[in-house]
């Protein structure tokens, strides 16, 4: 395995950890700023649409520049922003904090997918691009429940000051392990562009909004499932989460292993399994035991997606995947939006809280249905190819 992978995994621990931590530490905060815990919520919100932002503008500037520096620069923004949250005398100041660590998130992980895959032989490609996701995938397990629990103890602001630190030590292991690969020089902005007439590109983003907004819209409302439906108390919700991220972790790691083989039928496959477990979940949330493997589950399957999602969008921009893979990270975080604002209809409605699981299930069927589209679409393109290969290039840009 290239070293380089570690770390874009420790770089993708610390955005995952800047980005949920703050979930945890919302009272304190809240508290030290003389704010709601509400008007605290932007925080996460904003966060949230700057890196769609970031994902787009950012990696469409960059396109041109060689991988592994901008990497970096992306990171020194990283750190900068993590800086001004923890040194921020006010909550505007912390909103502009958030904002700046976010705008590089979608970068981050769009680029890195790319030179995560470059890194590697193509039979292992999603494999490599779920090594830098497993950063990510324990920043849920391990950063949130001992970031909470660091600044419930020594101050909100020492969280920050400690991701600030793993930023710095993925610097470093950006610098001195990733490669500098050959062909890292970009196909610029029109080149990156032309990506977005292929019709799959489309269909695999949709995809993306879709299954993962299921899985996050369901997520986004556990704790009031979990204490009011199944009974738990508060106390035990945050090793439940652990549990949750555990499941993230291996999901991750299984699904971009099956991706590498099919990623089409490794897609399909998973998000029908999802939405059974969905449905499963919600009838019986009244049943601990089953609420547990439904937790479990529900995180494996729903990261198992993430892998393979990121490496069908690249794969048909084809020459020209910076940008694509950006966007379909901003896409990521868009289905999080809809899930979530979706779970809330439903709950605002007085359908329980039952009702965002539901509602995600519904949405991942969604994401089954222009799944089997894509992939039908995708044998066609494939077939025709191997008769016409003109012809097939221009069918793909149809």
């Amino acid at each position: 395995m290239p070293l380089g992978l570690i770390a874009l995994a420790i770089g993708g621990f610390g955005i995952g950890l800047t980005e949920f931590v703050i979930m945890g530490l919302l009272p304190e905060v809240a508290a030290d700023f003389n704010v709601s815990e509400a008007t605290a919520g932007w925080l996460i919100s904003g966060y949230a649409l700057s890196v769609v932002v970031g994902a787009l503008l950012l990696t469409a500037a960059v396109t041109r520049l060689p991988r592994k520096p901008v990497l970096a620069a992306l990171m020194v923004l990283f750190i900068a922003g993590n800086m001004v949250s923890a040194l921020a005398p006010d909550y505007s100041m912390m909103m502009v904090g958030r904002v700046i660590a976010a705008l590089c998130h979608g970068a981050f992980f769009g680029i890195g997918a790319v030179v995560a895959a470059d890194m590697v032989a193509p039979s292992k490609k999603a494999g490599a691009i779920a090594i830098m996701f497993t950063g990510l995938t324990a920043a849920n397990v391990l950063g949130v429940p001992f970031g909470t629990l660091l600044g419930q103890h020594a101050g909100w602001r020492s969280t920050f000051w400690a991701i600030t630190a793993i930023g710095v030590i993925a610097l470093i292991g950006i610098l001195a392990l990733v490669p500098n690969l050959a062909h890292e020089r970009g196909a610029g902005l029109r080149g990156e562009l032309r990506a977005f007439k292929s019709r799959q590109v489309w269909l695999s983003i949709a995809v993306t909004v879709l299954g993962y907004g299921g899985m996050f819209g369901a997520f986004t409302y556990i704790a009031f499932t979990l204490t009011e439906v199944t009974g738990f108390a508060a106390s035990t919700v945050p090793w439940l989460l652990i549990l949750f991220g555990v499941g993230l972790f291996i999901g991750n790691t299984v699904g971009g292993k099956a991706a590498d083989k099919n990623v089409d039928k490794t897609l399909l496959v998973v998000l029908s399994v999802l939405v059974v477990i969905l449905a499963v979940f919600a009838l019986t949330a009244t049943n601990q035991v089953m609420a547990i493997a439904s937790l479990v589950l529900m995180g494996g399957f729903g990261f198992a997606t993430v892998p393979g999602l990121q490496m069908r969008v690249m794969k048909y921009a084809d020459s020209a995947p910076t940008l694509a893979s950006g966007a379909n990270i901003g896409a990521f975080n868009l289905g999080n939006a809809l899930g979530a604002w979706l779970g809330g209809v439903t709950i605002s409605a007085g359908l329980g809280y039952t009702s965002p699981i539901w509602a995600g299930a519904g949405l991942t069927a969604l994401g089954v249905i222009v799944m089997a589209y894509a992939a039908a679409n995708g044998r066609k393109l494939a077939a025709a190819q191997k008769l016409q290969p003109t012809h097939a290039v221009e069918l793909s840009n149809a």
